[in-house]
Order: structure tokens, then sequence, then C-alpha cells
């Protein structure tokens, strides 16, 4: 399972380091090797679950949340952070009219898989953001994620700002990544109903 350490079987909160002004002007603009390497690819799937209401409301950056049971789908991601990969949602057969074919595209994401320091959670999340203006809100529907590559480590921040600086990178970083020609073809995988 995706963890800093274990107390009794279950996750342990690490500490997480504070976000400086000096690794905010240090962050590649790009990450990884050209080609994703093992552990990578790793996918998971499941329902998409509510989560706590801050991503889009408080960060401007909405997020789907894996359920806890999709969480050892991702146990070869030993560190907790920020990653970048695909997501495609998919609505279940009685409610496909309600989803645009553009909702149902593979999508490039970036994913936070941690405590979310800032906010002083007390259990890991999987948190996808899908780079994609959805219509309507897909609660319940499936979800699968194929990660590729790792960004940066789970932070704590000083300020709101800050840690919407930094995800408004992750964002960008993601995309750069993801346009790379070894990471592209995994939009068009099998996995993913295409």
């Amino acid at each position: 399972m995706v963890a800093d350490s274990e107390t009794n079987g279950k996750p342990e909160r690490p500490t997480a380091p504070f976000q400086t002004e000096s690794f905010r002007l240090t962050r590649p603009t790009i990450v990884g090797p050209d080609t994703p390497e093992p552990p990578f690819p790793v996918r998971a799937s499941g329902p998409v679950q509510r989560g706590f209401g801050r991503g889009g409301k408080d960060l401007g950056c909405p997020t789907a949340n894996l359920p806890d049971e999709s969480l050892p789908q991702l146990q070869d991601i030993t560190t907790t952070g920020v990653y970048y990969g695909f997501a495609q949602v998919s609505p279940p057969k009685d409610q496909e009219s309600a989803f645009s074919a553009e909702d149902a595209h593979v999508l490039p994401m970036a994913m936070s898989i941690g405590w979310n320091p800032f906010y002083k959670n007390e259990r890991l999340t999987a948190e996808v953001h899908l780079m994609h203006e959805f219509k309507s809100d897909f609660y319940g529907y499936n979800m699968k994620v194929i990660v590729l590559g790792y960004i940066r480590p789970q932070l704590d921040y000083t300020s709101r700002e800050a840690l919407i600086e930094d995800i408004e990178t992750d964002k960008q970083v993601a995309l750069r990544c993801l346009a790379r020609p070894e990471y592209e073809k995994f939009a068009s995988d099998t996995y993913f109903d295409l």
C-alpha cells in the first residue's frame, strides 16, 4: 500500500516538509526520463468517491477521488506526492446520455497521493485532477487511471496561495511530460474503454 511508514498495518501520516520559495524557483518544467521506467505504468480503477469538497471550491482544482479499495492497486507507488498520467471516466450504461463525448475521452491528469498536510488529513487519499472541464458531476462513475511518472513530494504550505501556485505548476509539468511520444501513446492504451 502507498505509505511512507506504517503502524499496526495502517499507513501513518508522515510529517511533510514545507514548500519554500527556493523550491518554487528551482522546480523543473519537465520531470522523469523520456520513457516510463518501472514501477510505471501503474494502473488503478474504481468508482469516483466524494472527497472533502476542497479541490474545486477552495483551490480551483476539482478532483475525482479513487475509493480506498483502489489504493492497493497503487502499491508499486511507495512515496506520497504528485504524479502524472492519463485517466478516463465512464458513465454507467443507463447514464451515458448525460455524459458528453468529450467527457468520456482519455484525459491527461495530475494525481495527489497522500494526506494533504496543509489540511491535516487523517487518512490517505488518491485525488485525481483530470485536465478537462466537465459539464456535470460524475460521482459513482468508474474511473481508470494509468500513472506514468512522479512530479514531486508531498509538501506542506504556509498559505493557500502557495499551494494553489504549486498545483498550477504541477498541471503544467504533467502536460509537458505527457506530450513526450513514449508517454503520449498511453492515451490509446487498451486499458481504457476506447
